[in-house]
């Protein structure tokens, strides 16, 4: 198990009447890049959500770092200093500089002081490409600046582990590539990600292992070249019909 980051044993998830995650069960080893995907509804962004529990699981076992988050008497913002954790919605602060965003959280949790939490900003805005915004204000941005705001804003953390739930699904078209190529570059450098998103094209090219859920089982799980060029299940060749060719 020490090469496993991510442990996750027969976990469910309900609301109300609607079985969300049944019996998912998922390995995810130190440094791995797994993309997860899926139609709409399948269960993938609360799995995510699970991993630094903004959801908590019905019942199952959820380990992360060596922590077992599924117990109750873990304390999970230890756990949660290192996963970063990327939104669909950007989830920044508008009354804050962008430079500012970046600094917050390390600064308020003690991890570095103001000095050494520019000092890394301005290096992760270089990182991402917008190094010359960092006095700008976040509302004067695109959607795919704020995205790649977002994304600094996590490594700010310095976590090794960086969880995206649909970081494109709210960006114009055009805005896409480059936020994708912020994460193409996080990829090479060792972090273990955890990615839930429509880009196949992403999928196909920077991960280790792609995983498909359908009505909230993994239904299918593989290497980007098995999965697809030459899946096995039925409702994953349906998917991948749909979706390759629209």
């Amino acid at each position: 198990m020490t090469d496993v980051k991510v442990h996750v044993e027969k976990v469910n998830k309900s609301y109300g009447s609607n079985h969300v995650l049944r019996d998912i069960s998922l390995d995810i080893k130190n440094g791995e890049v797994v993309v997860m995907i899926g139609p709409s509804g399948s269960g993938k962004s609360t799995f995510l959500r699970m991993l630094n529990q903004l959801e908590t699981p019905d019942s199952g076992t959820i380990v992360v770092d060596g922590f077992d988050i599924s117990n109750s008497e873990t304390d999970i913002n230890k756990v949660r200093e290192n996963i970063g954790m990327v939104f669909q919605n950007f989830n920044l602060f508008n009354n804050y500089s962008v430079l500012e965003n970046i600094m917050l959280a390390p600064v308020e949790l003690g991890k570095l002081n103001k000095t050494e939490a520019e000092k890394l900003g301005r290096e992760l805005l270089d990182t991402v490409g917008l190094a010359d915004k960092a006095d700008a204000n976040v509302k004067s941005l695109s959607g795919g600046q704020k995205q790649r705001v977002a994304i600094a804003r996590s490594l700010a953390m310095q976590p090794d582990i960086l969880l995206f739930d649909e970081p494109t699904s709210a960006l114009d078209p055009e805005m896409v590539g480059d936020v994708l190529d912020v994460m193409k570059d996080l990829a090479k450098q060792g972090i273990t990600m955890i990615v839930v998103t429509h880009e196949m094209g992403f999928a196909k090219q920077v991960a280790d292992r792609v995983v498909f859920f359908e009505s909230g089982k993994i239904q299918e799980s593989g290497a980007p070249d098995q999965i697809f060029s030459a899946p096995k299940n039925d409702r994953l060749r349906e998917f991948l019909g749909k979706v390759m060719h629209a």
